[in-house]
């Protein structure tokens, strides 16, 4: 049996992604960052509002309709047509660009940069989340915020017993229900976790997929953020600003570029 490390090599992370329908059925109605995010558009001065690891269109369509120029990004082709689509719909127009955003190069910078989903955490290594920092400082403006968000590493979250846990239960588009399982399992030396997800169906159907995921530190996030040219305004449990604790669930970064 292969390894947790073999498997993203031979797969990449990109599993969660390969079907576009669902993961926009289980994820769309959930949008706890738009105020937040409405009100850092509203600010920008000038400039086009980036989102990075846009997938769908869950929170880049919302922006768009309330009259903002909207960029959005992502690696992932399937999510960007279904993306396209759902914006057809709503009638607004979006640029959509396939690819990776550590190669970003807008032709004129953008006024307010964000990241949701904690996609954060799909930058695996050190090189990846360095990269990450430089682009969006390429394609943001001096005094231009980035807000993203990531998963607190509680030791709740990192300390879970290598078992199968229930999640959530999800509706399918014919009514039935899904139930969302997860096991997880933490490799401390690369602050990894290695998630598998299990989608049993009432008929008795499964499947699972998998997905890597890196958590970063608070203190070693300021850090980073500072050695990228940006400046910490806030770190924050969620997107209500409620003070980070040692139990909570996320992490929140709001930084400006200087």
């Amino acid at each position: 049996m292969r390894n947790e490390t073999e498997w993203n090599d031979a797969h990449g992370n990109d599993e969660e992604y390969a079907n576009p329908e669902r993961y926009d059925r289980e994820n769309e109605a959930w949008k706890p960052e738009l105020p937040m995010l409405l009100e850092y558009a509203a600010q920008a001065a000038g400039g086009a509002i980036l989102e990075i690891g846009c997938g769908t269109g869950r929170t880049a369509i919302p922006l768009a309709e309330a009259g903002f120029e909207v960029v959005g990004v992502d690696l992932h082709e399937g999510m960007l047509e279904l993306a396209r689509r759902k914006a057809e719909t709503a009638g607004v127009e979006i640029r959509w660009i396939a690819g990776d955003a550590a190669a970003l190069n807008l032709t004129s910078p953008a006024g307010f940069a964000y990241m949701t989903g904690n996609g954060f955490q799909h930058f695996l290594t050190n090189e990846d989340q360095n990269q990450l920092f430089s682009a969006v400082s390429r394609n943001l403006k001096k005094g231009g915020v980035f807000a993203f968000d990531t998963r607190f590493p509680g030791s709740e979250e990192l300390m879970q017993p290598e078992t199968e846990e229930y999640w959530r239960t999800a509706e399918e588009t014919d009514g039935s229900r899904t139930n969302l399982y997860t096991i997880a399992r933490y490799d401390a030396l690369t602050q990894i976790q290695h998630y598998t997800t299990i989608r049993r169906q009432e008929n008795g159907t499964e499947e699972r997929t998998h997905i890597d995921l890196r958590y970063t530190y608070p203190q070693e996030l300021l850090r980073l953020l500072e050695q990228a040219g940006f400046e910490a305004e806030g770190l924050y449990a969620d997107w209500q600003r409620s003070p980070l604790r040692p139990d909570s669930y996320s992490m929140v970064c709001v930084c400006r570029k200087k």
